[in-house]
């Protein structure tokens, strides 16, 4: 990693940029949810569905997003001013950043405490506690994990301070490490559980609940559901993305890593379906959807299957390090700015953390906090600020100013981005927004 001009640190590894992006990118939502909706929703249908709306929505708002970070070389409120004076219009459009940041430090505050859900079974796989018991004991577990505080406050607490420590040693020596060694790992286990439910699963039948096309199950909620994934799964909207554009060396084509990030988290989300539902299936188990798939159902799964605590240690050692990849990402907006206002790393590192601490805590305690956290942030927050981007950079920035950051491609493909950016994203997230909202109102 070498230093800008600005003294903002730059990733001179293109590698670790992908890493880091794709590790951002890819959290707890790709281990369950994408395999469960598509299975749900049409199979093969779906996914067509769902990489359209990657094409038309994820990749342009990430393309746009990037490159307001790498031009502002800065944390995502400063770069955003920086580019509201570049094209002389309101500083208000500083907003996008301040939202970002606070997008991510709130989704930190209940995330933390599923990643520490994840730990728990980690230690349970590993000490066999429940390989052997009754389906019914099994599926109990994750009931009295949930009513035990205690437990919940301590791998809350270690989660977020192995991620706190990481961020804490800065660009280089913390996140560019770490990527190097998590996401490789993670690759090898989820390779590893594949190959673990090809031989011990019913592999055919986990492929054709994900891929079978059936079209008669795709409806109007089914492309919201698309829409709605697309956009959140590549962490739009929440900083992340831009910050570490800001970390992006200035030779890299801006739309070829955007691309092949949607590409790698497309794919370990198809990967994770092929790898759990052959489980699921081979124990006469019906796949259930959230918390459910991953905390009571899989466990019952690796509970009667050959080497079922090495490889269930294996799984959720895999989803703790998904889930340590997104935390990161998370932090580090705020962080960013944070040092830009004049405070240490270490003291904005430990402030911020014990702020998302707290958040967890309350969440633990409170259901209500936790829901509330999960739908503002979600529903909210992340496709206002995703609309905000597509905005400003297609109506803002201008097509010149634009076009000399795009790099790396030519002016057909884009004309066709720029086009898309401007009228047929901004339409899409409107419509994912609106049906969001609609729950406040009882709609």
């Amino acid at each position: 990693m070498s230093d800008s001009t600005a003294s903002h640190p730059i990733w001179s590894n293109r590698l670790t940029y992908i890493l880091a992006t794709t590790g951002a990118a890819v959290g707890l939502g790709n281990i369950w949810k994408f395999p469960y909706i598509a299975g749900e929703n049409g199979g093969g249908a779906f996914v067509l569905m769902y990489l359209l709306c990657i094409l038309l929505l994820g990749i342009p708002i990430m393309v746009a997003e990037v490159m307001l970070g790498r031009k502002g070389r800065a944390n995502p409120v400063h770069a955003m001013l920086t580019q509201a004076r570049s094209a002389g219009v309101s500083k208000g459009w500083s907003l996008i950043g301040i939202m970002g940041v606070a997008a991510g430090i709130m989704i930190l505050m209940y995330y933390s405490v599923v990643a520490g859900w994840s730990l728990e079974y980690v230690f349970q796989s590993a000490t066999s506690s429940y390989i052997g018991k009754s389906p019914t004991d099994v599926a109990a577990g994750f009931g009295v994990l949930a009513q035990d505080t205690t437990r919940q406050l301590i791998w809350h607490s270690a989660f977020i301070s192995v991620t706190a420590f990481i961020v804490g040693l800065g660009v280089t020596r913390g996140i560019g490490n770490a990527v190097n060694i998590l996401m490789p790992m993670l690759f090898m286990l989820l390779l590893l559980l594949l190959w673990y439910a090809y031989n011990n699963g019913e592999f055919m039948r986990g492929l054709t609940f994900m891929f079978s096309a059936d079209f008669s199950k795709l409806t109007g909620a089914s492309l919201l559901t698309a829409m709605g994934h697309a956009f959140f799964t590549l962490s739009l909207g929440m900083g992340t993305v831009m910050v570490y554009g800001s970390y992006m060396p200035e030779s890299q084509s801006i739309p070829s890593a955007s691309v092949t990030v949607a590409f790698l988290d497309t794919l370990i989300a198809l990967v994770a379906g092929m790898a759990i539902f052959p489980l699921v299936f081979a124990s006469g188990l019906e796949p259930g959807s959230g918390p459910g798939l991953l905390f009571e159902t899989l466990p019952i799964a690796f509970s009667d299957m050959w080497g079922g605590a090495f490889f269930g240690t294996g799984f959720f050692v895999l989803v703790s390090i998904a889930a340590l990849s997104s935390s990161i990402s998370l932090i580090e907006p705020g962080i960013a700015w944070l040092e830009k206002l004049g405070i240490t790393r270490i003291k904005a590192t430990v402030g911020l953390a014990l702020l998302c601490w707290i958040g967890g805590v309350a969440s633990i305690y409170s259901a209500d906090v936790f829901s509330t956290l999960d739908y503002l942030t979600a529903n909210i927050m992340l496709p206002l600020g995703g609309l905000l981007i597509a905005l400003f950079v297609g109506w803002r920035l201008g097509y010149t100013r634009v076009r000399k950051e795009i790099t790396g491609v030519s002016n057909g493909l884009f004309n066709i981005w720029f086009v898309v950016l401007r009228f047929i994203t901004p339409i899409g997230v409107i419509v994912v927004f609106y049906e969001s909202i609609k729950g406040l109102f009882g709609a």
